[in-house]
Parts: structure tokens; C-alpha cells; sequence
């Protein structure tokens, strides 16, 4: 049963919904000629044009009617005046205010937080400067050349994601590295060829305890020991943490510890001082460009009408689609290489955000929540599962992102890149009908029994909702916007679905599990009694293969 606030406002949906079945979206571009400039929205160059979704303006009247029967502006303003929505946590979720450059105060429990914010910021800026300028030298007076980050989740994705988008901007004499894998061939693979004299390792851990970057950082703490001595771990660690007593233990010195916050989520952070690895790689100016679109966002978020606001109506089409059309999946296919990791960023803020089945209250949902993600840039993906995108029997609504303009690539190949995405975006909603199919292959000079057998394999159903971003080119200010929109669409998503986005219970419980068993899998001495038939036949077969 849907819950009572929205239930009228999805029953419009569906009946609307039943109206537009009987049309094609191409049916909507031929009633209106200037249909792109209604259904596209701007932040100066950054556009998104969701102009090939079966929706006209009376969809996005109930969306917007929808939105507003959730309190969409309300929970809105709730997050921005820095209220306890983190409701089982009993926190703010305030990233906005790592991104807030125009100085204006944001309360936490009644206190201004910028000063603290300010501060961090200004000695992750000077830090990261004095690494790039070689002010910052190893134990035997080397400069740094290799920057190593171990995290795990918001501690790796978000840096690892920005920095291969931003690999333009990086600093020519710095290479950068990510560790988050326990498997120790992770850290294996990165240490090859790296000289520890000249290597800074970056522990990203809130708590210090993660099970997974802990583990990593020891072995990097050896690594260096081993070649370097004892004493010189102080000159190759800095750590991003609030656990001062767990860091000192560690042996990295006070001046090297960066701190943030309890209102900041893990999957939020790379806003904060996680983002050192960034920072260091692209320059303090160019993270401040990041953060700036971020701002925009922010500024475009809270003030833009809910039917020109560009996360809201990403949402509302997402909820469309998910919760009117029922359709599961979701994929976001950015036309640049260097975005490479951008959909698996998007993976943890989405779902481990909306992933959830019972409401704020602790109730079970009564409609489905977020959907499955997944991506790759094109056109790689196109000669993978696109096939199942434009002819498969379920329906994945599609995020196509690409610039304008090429960073640091030929601008030919670029070309050719663009035409990929919009053809792939006109061919998802123009489809291939069976006429059309039999007239082509009868040009091709195919009897009719061959016809008669090929065509139904090469007949594309189209109205394959899609969207698309378009900038000028992917520069630090345009990530921060990307960035910043996805996270204000999954909340309002969240709001709609009644849900908390910014817990994640559900990664608890298979970390307890591997507490309890790590023992037993590393000693084969240890009984099995009481683990269930599947995991103790698994261990005893392991214990048998590594006999």
C-alpha cells in the first residue's frame, strides 16, 4: 500500500501514464517543434536535456504535484538549515558546507561551522602545496613522486573517480595511486616499481579501525620501515582521521592529520579533507574550482523553481520510471574516458544511499526504492550490453554525459565520440519498426523468405527513455556540478520514498560475520561447529586446497 501523502499523486501518475502508452516519444517531438528547448534545463553551459522521455508538460505537473505532496521543499530546507535527517545516527548531513566558498555561516546544533571547515581546507591546501612544490620530502631529503591513498568506500571512490577525470590538471612530476582491495594484490601491484623514498602514503580512515584500509596500511608501514627504518614512517604517512590517540600509535605526527566530521557522510566526503590525494594532485585552486560547481548546484538547488531544477527533476523522472514504469535498472554512460570509474561513484551514492526497505519511522516501504545502477563510457559499452539496452525485454532508463569540447585529446576522435552519444540516445527512442526493417532488407535484394526470417532479429521496440548532460568540457568546476547533482537527486528520491539516505546498516552485518570467521579461516586448527553447512564445506574444501 503507498503511503497515504503521495498515494493521490501517484494515482494521477498511472493514469497519465496509461494516456501516453498510446503515444511514441517521437509522436511528442512532432507535436511540439520546440519541445528540446522545454524539456532541457540550464546552469550556464551545463545543459540537461531530458527532452527524449515519454513525458509532456502535464508529466512533469504531476511529478512537481507529487514532489510537494512528499515535502519536498520542506525536507529540503530541513537539510540546508543543518536538522538531524540522519535520523539513526542522530546527525546533519552537511557536505554542503565543505563547498560553501561565499562565507555565509551553516549551524550545526547552533554553532557556526565554517571556521572549522575554513581551517581544514586552508592546511590541506598549504599541505598538498608543499608535496607538489617538494617543500614536503621523504626521510632521505627526496622529493615526493608517488602518492599512495588507502581507503576503502568514500575514502577511495570519490578521490580515485575525480582524479582519473581530472588527469588533465594533474601535476606533470606526481603520480597517484589508490589502494582499497584487502586482497593484497592490490597493494602488491601499487608498490611495484615505486621507490619508498620517494613515495607519501595517505591513510584515509574516519575511525582508524577499517578492517580493509587498516590492513593496507600496515603492509605500507612495513614497506617503508623495511627500506627506510622505523623513523622514517613519519616522513611517508599523513592520515585523514578524527581518531588522534589511533593515528599517533600508527607514527604519523599530529601536523600531519586531517580531520572532518560526523555530519560528513563517507560517500560525501571527497568534498572534504578525503580529498587530499586531489587536492594534491590538481592544486589547491583547481580543487576550489571543484567545489565551486558544487556550490552552483547547491545555490541552483535551493533556489530554481521544482520543475526547472535540474536534481529535482532528475529525480522525479527517475521516480517516474521506477515507480510508475517499473523499471528496475538504471545506467549512466559518460562518453569520456576519464569518467571510466564515474558510474561505480555513482553506484555507492545511490545505492548504499537509497538501497533501503523500510521508511524513516521503521516501517516497510510501500513502493519500490532505489534501482539498480551500473555503467562504462562509451562507446566501449556500446559492444557490450548495449544490445540488452536496445533489445532486451526490460527497459533501463539511460544518463548519457558528454562534453562539447575535448580536454588534452584530439579533437577528431572527439567528434566521433559525440556522434556516438546522440546517435546511441536518437537510436534508443526512435527504435526500428518492422516495416521499415522488411523495406531495407528488400533494398538489400533479400527474397521475401529471407525477409521473412531476418527481420524480426533487427526490429528495435525504441522509446528507450534517455537523458543527457552536455558541457563545454570536463573541467574541475564541471565534476563538482555533476557531482552535486546526482547527490541532490538521490535525495529527494529518498524524500518521495520516505526513506534515510544517509545510513547504511545494511554493510553492518557482513562485517560482523567476517570478524567471527577471519580467525577460523587463518587457523585451520579452529573448529567449524556451529557454522552453517555451506561456509563450513567452503572452509574445509579451502583448508584442504591449501594443504
Amino acid at each position: 500500500m503507498t503511503r497515504s501523502d503521495i498515494a493521490p499523486a501517484l494515482a494521477d501518475l498511472s493514469s497519465h501514464r496509461a494516456q501516453l502508452d498510446r503515444l511514441r516519444t517521437q509522436d511528442l517531438f512532432a507535436r511540439d517543434p520546440r519541445r528540446f528547448e522545454r524539456f532541457s534545463l540550464r546552469l550556464d553551459d551545463f545543459l540537461f536535456d531530458f527532452s527524449k522521455h515519454k513525458a509532456d508538460a502535464r508529466t512533469i505537473e504531476l511529478l512537481v504535484a507529487l514532489a510537494r505532496a512528499a515535502r519536498v521543499e520542506q525536507r529540503r530546507a530541513a537539510l540546508f538549515a543543518g536538522e538531524k535527517v540522519n535520523l539513526t545516527e542522530h546527525r546533519p548531513a552537511l557536505h554542503m558546507a565543505l563547498r560553501n566558498l561565499d562565507g555565509g555561516p551553516i549551524l550545526v546544533d547552533g554553532r557556526d561551522v565554517m571556521p572549522d571547515v575554513r581551517a581544514v581546507r586552508e592546511k590541506v591546501a598549504a599541505f598538498a602545496e608543499a608535496v607538489r612544490s617538494g617543500a614536503i620530502r621523504g626521510a632521505r631529503g627526496d622529493a615526493m613522486t608517488d602518492i599512495v591513498n588507502i581507503g576503502i568506500g568514500g575514502s577511495d571512490l570519490g578521490p580515485a573517480m575525480a582524479a582519473r577525470a581530472l588527469s588533465p590538471y594533474c601535476a606533470p612530476h606526481l603520480r597517484l595511486h589508490f589502494v582499497s582491495n584487502v586482497d593484497g594484490a592490490d597493494l602488491a601491484d601499487t608498490l611495484k616499481g615505486l621507490d619508498p623514498a620517494k613515495t607519501l602514503f595517505i591513510v584515509s580512515s574516519k575511525t582508524f579501525t577499517t578492517q580493509e584500509t587498516m590492513a593496507n596500511a600496515a603492509s605500507a608501514r612495513k614497506f617503508v620501515a623495511d627500506a627506510l627504518g622505523e623513523a622514517a614512517v613519519a616522513d611517508h604517512f599523513a592520515a585523514v582521521s578524527t581518531r588522534l590517540d589511533k593515528v599517533a600509535e600508527f607514527g604519523i605526527r599530529p601536523d600531519r592529520v586531517f580531520g572532518f566530521w560526523d555530519w560528513v557522510g563517507g560517500r560525501y566526503s571527497m568534498w572534504s579533507a578525503i580529498g587530499l590525494s586531489l587536492v594534491i594532485a590538481i592544486g589547491a585552486q583547481n580543487f576550489e574550482d571543484f567545489l565551486r560547481g558544487g556550490q552552483d548546484v547547491d545555490q541552483h538547488f535551493v533556489s530554481a523553481p521544482l520543475d526547472r531544477n535540474i536534481p529535482v527533476v532528475m529525480a522525479l523522472l527517475g521516480v517516474w520510471r521506477r515507480n510508475v514504469w517499473g523499471e528496475a535498472t538504471h545506467v549512466v554512460i559518460p562518453y569520456d574516458q576519464r569518467l571510466a570509474r564515474f558510474p561505480a561513484y555513482l553506484q555507492q551514492l545511490d545505492m548504499e544511499s537509497n538501497g533501503k526497505s523500510v521508511t524513516r519511522d521503521g516501517a516497510p516501504v510501500a513502493m519500490a526504492t532505489g534501482p539498480f545502477l551500473f555503467g562504462e563510457p562509451g562507446t566501449n559499452g556500446q559492444h557490450a550490453f548495449f544490445q540488452l539496452l536496445h533489445q532486451g525485454t526490460d527497459i533501463a532508463p539511460i544518463d548519457f554525459l558528454v562534453a562539447a569540447e575535448p580536454t588534452d585529446a584530439d579533437a577528431g576522435h572527439h567528434a566521433l565520440l559525440v556522434a556516438n552519444c546522440l546517435a546511441q540516445s536518437e537510436a534508443m527512442m526512435r527504435g526500428r519498426s518492422r516495416a521499415e526493417v522488411e523495406d531495407i532488407l528488400d533494398k538489400q535484394g533479400l527474397s521475401k523468405h529471407e525477409i521473412a526470417a531476418l527481420a524480426p532479429h533487427k526490429v528495435f521496440a525504441g522509446d528507450r527513455p534517455t537523458s543527457t548532460f552536455m558541457y563545454r568540457r570536463l573541467d574541475p568546476r564541471t565534476l563538482g556540478r555533476l557531482v552535486a547533482c546526482y547527490e541532490h537527486k538521490v535525495f529527494v528520491q529518498s524524500v518521495i520514498w520516505d526513506i534515510n539516505p544517509f545510513d547504511q546498516w545494511g554493510v553492518e552485518l557482513g562485517k560482523e560475520l567476517c570478524n567471527r570467521l577471519a580467525p577460523i579461516v587463518q587457523d585451520a586448527a579452529k573448529p567449524t561447529t556451529g557454522l552453517d553447512g555451506s561456509t563450513a564445506g567452503l572452509i574445509g574444501w579451502r583448508r584442504t586446497l591449501s594443504a
